[in-house]
Formats: C-alpha cells, structure tokens, sequence
C-alpha cells in the first residue's frame, strides 16, 4: 500500500451529509472534522447538509445528490446505530444498486481497535448508487476520523496502490 507519486492528483467531488435530530451549523462538530479533512486532502466539498434522522428525508438528500452530476461521492455521518431513530443504512439500501460489504467490516475492525467491541453498535455501511459512491459513517467525531484516516483518505486518492475507488468511477454504471 502505497501512493504512486508518478500518478497526477484527482480531486473527488465529496458531499456531506450530517443525520442527527439535534446538531446544527454551530454544534455539528463531526461534519466540521469531516469537511475539513475532505478540503485538506485536495478533494472538493460539493455540498454540505444537516438533516433529521428521517429515512425519507435522508433518502430525497441522497437522490438530489447521485442525480447531481457536480457529486462524485457522499459521505454521511451519523444514524447507523441500532436505535429505533437510527435509519441511515436502510435509506442507502433505498438507493443503493451495489453494496460494499467490505467498507463496514474494514471500519469495525478499525474501530474495535480502539473501542473494543462497542464496535458492534456501529452499522456502517457503504453502497454505489447510479454511479455515486455512498459511505456511511457514525456520527461521532472519533469514528469519522476512523473511516476517513483508516480508509477513505486512501479510498478517495486515485494514486493509492494496489487499487483505490477513484480509478472505478469511469466504470460505475457500466453494463
């Protein structure tokens, strides 16, 4: 695992979406985390939103964005625990034409390096959709340094060897 310097930078168009009932603009402090490393890794903050831990809702967020042309990928934070408000995975499987098991695994295995088996509280997940990446993420400020430092930073770098999701976007919606 490494980065081919010899391989010109691509910039992702990312958008973030924040699922709490309570967060705002001023206290959505995971969002914040989240944008800032998108911007300082060279990517591309297309849009940024708050929404309630709503599956409608999440899913009309989800739908504006994998028919936007501007949005490569979306990231969201928050609603993938196993309360009865938290429903983002099922607004992605709404959407999703293709799971990535493996994103979910990666990050528990992440995690639990850390929280020990608390891990098993998190359902993130992550799918393609139409040709948009989906990542979801918990929604505290730990975890989504986690899935960005243990996984997307690399994921979302198009010279990260062997292989890397950005060198598979023109193929997405290949049939």
């Amino acid at each position: 695992m490494s980065i081919d310097e010899t391989i010109a930078f691509r910039p992702v168009r990312i958008a973030v979406l924040t699922v709490s009932d309570t967060r705002t603009p001023e206290t959505d402090k995971s969002g914040d985390i989240l944008a800032d490393r998108i911007t300082n890794a060279g990517h591309v903050l297309a849009d940024r939103r708050i929404t309630p831990d709503d599956i409608d809702t999440i899913v009309e967020a989800l739908h504006s964005w994998i028919d936007d042309p501007a949005v490569d990928c979306v990231i969201t934070t928050g609603g993938t625990g196993v309360t009865g408000r938290d429903v983002t995975p099922e607004a992605l499987a709404r959407v999703q034409d293709k799971a990535i098991e493996g994103f979910g695994e990666l990050f528990r295995w992440l995690s639990y390096q850390k929280i020990g088996t608390s891990t098993i509280q998190s359902r993130a997940c992550a799918c393609v959709a139409r040709g948009t990446y989906i990542f979801a993420l918990p929604g505290s400020t730990g975890a989504v340094k986690d899935g960005w430092d243990g996984i997307l930073r690399d994921q979302l770098d198009i010279r990260h060897k062997p292989c890397n999701f950005v060198e598979l976007m023109p193929r997405l919606i290949e049939r």
